[in-house]
């Protein structure tokens, strides 16, 4: 009997987003290995991060990861870093998703031997987050992520705050790092045609769950200097439940309230096929359409 392939997606988000040339050797561990595939690096210069995807087989994505995170650990320096992202590490996050032939329990392992391993090699203390928590308030990143890198010295030093690896004691330029295990999601960002960054924040906290709004959605509002536009930006934790379309509804509906409109919408990094047919099927008014009437689903194995 052949032997099972294992697929896992890893999608880690680095700390640099304008420089071109950082960006490219941060990448570089990613390229033209044995098990591995780079699908995809966004880069933005505003947020001054990168976000990464790359899939393969678990062991051979474990070790490219890690020897990317060793080169961000050394070419980023977080006590001068800005942007518009919260952010606490060099390597800011770290999770693993599963793809084909691949459990979550599967994906929290692999995230904790990964998180065990940057912790012993490029002394950067973490913590695992999601499905990989090891506790409750820990599931949450924005939790993990609060007081960002400036303030992660001090709250290290609250016990409920001890990294699940590592000391207790930032990186002096690299900071702390969450590794985590989670299903798909979706990183989607709607732009407003105004500068009032308190506009997109209001917005924002209409849709969160911790505002009340839907059960799979974490946003906030930011500023885009260099287009004169704020953005409510967002990570949709489970398509299934929360469609995009839903949600784009949602804030144009509320931006009205603020003579403000929406000027369009990106996904940021890669989405999975299924998360695009329910809007599909709601703006073109479909009857019955299902990712079965997808040419590209009929040709995979």
């Amino acid at each position: 009997m052949a032997e099972v392939r294992k697929i896992v997606e890893c999608v880690p988000n680095f700390s640099e987003g304008r420089d071109l040339d950082k960006i490219e050797k941060i990448v570089t561990p990613l390229r033209g290995k044995e098990g591995v595939k780079l699908l995809n690096y966004e880069a933005d210069k505003d947020y001054n991060r990168v976000v990464v995807t790359v899939m393969g087989e678990p062991e051979a994505v474990k070790n490219a990861v890690i020897e990317a995170i060793g080169v961000a650990t050394e070419l980023i320096d977080l006590n001068v870093h800005e942007g518009q992202h919260s952010r606490m590490g060099a390597t800011d996050v770290v999770p693993f998703i599963p793809i084909k032939n691949m459990t979550t329990e599967e994906c929290v392992e692999l995230a904790n031997e990964v998180g065990e391993e940057i912790s012993k090699r490029y002394n950067i203390p973490v913590f695992l987050y999601e499905k990989a928590a090891c506790k409750p308030i820990r599931e949450n990143l924005a939790k993990i992520r609060k007081g960002q890198f400036e303030g992660m010295a001090e709250k290290l030093q609250d016990p409920e705050w001890a990294p699940d690896f590592g000391e207790a004691k930032i990186h002096p330029t690299a900071g702390v790092t969450a590794v985590g295990a989670r299903m798909p999601l979706v990183a989607y960002n709607i732009d407003l045609d105004t500068d009032n960054v308190e506009i997109a924040n209001k917005i924002a906290k209409c849709i969160r769950h911790s505002g009340g709004g839907f059960r799979f959605i974490k946003a906030g509002g930011v500023k885009i200097e260099e287009r004169g536009i704020t953005q409510v930006t967002m990570n949709i934790t489970d398509y299934t439940r929360t469609s995009m379309y839903r949600v784009f509804e949602t804030v144009k509906m509320e931006a009205k309230r603020y003579g403000v409109n929406v000027l369009g919408s990106e996904v940021v990094g890669l989405v999975p096929m299924e998360a695009l047919i329910d809007s599909a099927a709601y703006y073109l008014g479909l009857y019955g359409f299902s990712m079965d009437k997808v040419i590209e689903t009929n040709l995979m194995e």
